[in-house]
């Protein structure tokens, strides 16, 4: 499978795995959208790792030699466009419906990035949606080349002025020259840089420190945080007050007072 998937404890690892600088493919989208699926309705698993195999890369971007489908007609070429996937025909993996509706999930379990060597193009991507913290190696490099080659329009597909200032994004896109690790964490788009032999154990380090915490609590901060981003103040005080209150309610038989914040009994172990 080039997209592996596997669950050790609480924490589940998604692993790129496909040539040495594992290029995105149809059926590499395809397993994303079914694997994210599994991944958040499991209760058991409370943060994911998503990486890419060897030391080359997260992942260098799709793979053009295999990312265009043939239509017979342009009509067939629309619909394949406007109708998910997952709902019109599931032998289909054609690439641009399924990484559309990858994205389009509703994600409130976090994900920790371990990236090491390029990660670039739809690989870059996706580590701007689906990850929220991200460790770095020394030698990575982040960038959308797409550019080059005629293929605009990845600054409005990655929202990158979300991650990094107006005159960064400007400068990555419209060169299609990468960032370097070092800028990366300049401008904090990754959390940290290590060795390339120290990314997962960091990223498990990390991800140790939000297990230790009641997955509801990890959950409700999630959605407060990602719904307040494109609300206003008001509305997102009010969704916040809300979810909190619901998380107050649920907890309110059988918990434990520990410092300012409660935890049902269990949650921790």
């Amino acid at each position: 499978m080039p997209l592996e998937y596997e669950k050790k404890g609480h924490i589940a690892y998604f692993t790129i795995r496909n040539g040495s600088v594992n290029p995105m493919t149809p059926s590499i989208h395809k397993q994303m959208y079914s694997t994210m699926l599994e991944f958040l309705a499991d209760e058991d698993v409370r943060v994911g790792i998503m990486t890419g195999a060897g030391d080359r890369a997260f992942s260098a971007g799709d793979d053009i030699k295999t990312q265009y489908r043939k239509f017979d007609t342009p009509a067939e070429e629309m619909a394949a466009h406007l109708w998910p996937k997952h709902r019109v025909d599931q032998e289909d993996p054609q690439t641009f419906a399924w990484s559309r509706d990858v994205l389009a999930l509703e994600r409130f379990k976090p994900i920790i990035a371990a990236a090491r060597g390029y990660c670039l193009g739809q690989g870059m991507i996706y580590l701007l949606h689906l990850t929220d913290i991200r460790i770095a190696s020394e030698d990575a490099q982040f960038g959308f080349p797409e550019i080059a080659y005629g293929m605009g329009g990845a600054g409005g597909s990655s929202r990158l002025s979300r991650h990094l200032p107006h005159t960064v994004a400007m400068e990555m896109l419209l060169t299609g020259d990468p960032l370097s690790a070092a800028d990366a964490l300049k401008f904090n788009l990754v959390n940290r840089v290590v060795p390339g032999d120290q990314v997962m154990a960091e990223a498990e380090a990390m991800a140790a420190r939000i297990v230790r915490h009641p997955p509801l609590a990890v959950r409700i901060e999630m959605e407060a945080y990602y719904r307040s981003i494109d609300q206003t103040k008001l509305d997102a005080l009010a969704s916040t007050k809300h979810l909190y209150r619901m998380q107050r309610l649920v907890h309110g038989g059988g918990t434990e007072k520990v410092g300012q914040f409660l935890y049902k009994k269990g949650d921790a172990d």
